[in-house]
């Protein structure tokens, strides 16, 4: 089985940007936020336990309400935990099975809960994105169409930057400024050089 690589970075720090990047270098990209979608959209266990906590608004003719899940969870930090413990588990098994089936030499697990929801154990290396914190803040309101006010309850719920950055192996920083290319090149570099040392 290839080595697991972690990929994470507060929210708005481009961290899709860098995976596109590692994938375009022919490195298998596992995006734990999008699998964690599909799983609450399509695994009949999670769909249970979610009806079960949150009651039936969750499903809409099928379909995950997720402006009701977000109007709950994002604003009391209790339903948050009880959301995360749900989800997560599920999904840190789905990226182990998916691993197993690749064939390059290591792989990329994108998640921006990497160390709040313990799905650091296990990875050989982990890399941080980050950028300042007005840009970040920007990119999200533009990306989803939100309020400012949104974006800092959303990043209310995940660690700060500064010591999620401390406790990654390599950063790389995606601030408008610093291409990005040259760095995911030189991470690139280094986990093949542990690889080939069997570090």
């Amino acid at each position: 089985m290839p080595i697991m690589i972690g990929l994470t970075g507060g929210i708005g720090a481009g961290k899709t940007t860098v995976a596109d990047v590692f994938a375009a270098l022919g490195i298998p990209v596992f995006n734990a936020d999008q699998a964690a979608k599909e799983l609450m959209q399509n695994s009949d266990e999670i769909k249970a336990q979610l009806i079960k906590q949150f009651g039936d608004k969750v499903y809409e003719a099928g379909i995950l309400n997720k402006s009701y899940l977000a109007s709950v969870v994002f604003s009391d930090a209790y339903q948050l935990e009880l959301l995360n413990a749900i989800v997560h588990p599920v999904t840190i098994q789905a990226a182990w099975d998916w691993a197993k089936m690749q064939t390059a030499p290591y792989v990329i697990k994108e998640a921006a809960l990497l160390f709040e929801s313990n799905a650091v154990e296990g990875l050989d290396y982990v890399i941080g994105v980050t950028a300042p914190l007005a840009i970040r803040k920007q990119r999200v309101m533009a990306r989803d169409q939100c309020t400012l006010e949104e974006v800092e309850k959303r990043m209310r719920n995940q660690i700060s930057d500064t010591i999620k950055m401390r406790l990654c192996d390599g950063v790389i920083v995606n601030d408008n400024v610093q291409l990005i290319l040259p760095q995911v090149l030189k991470m690139h570099e280094i986990i093949l050089a542990k690889l080939g040392s069997g570090k």
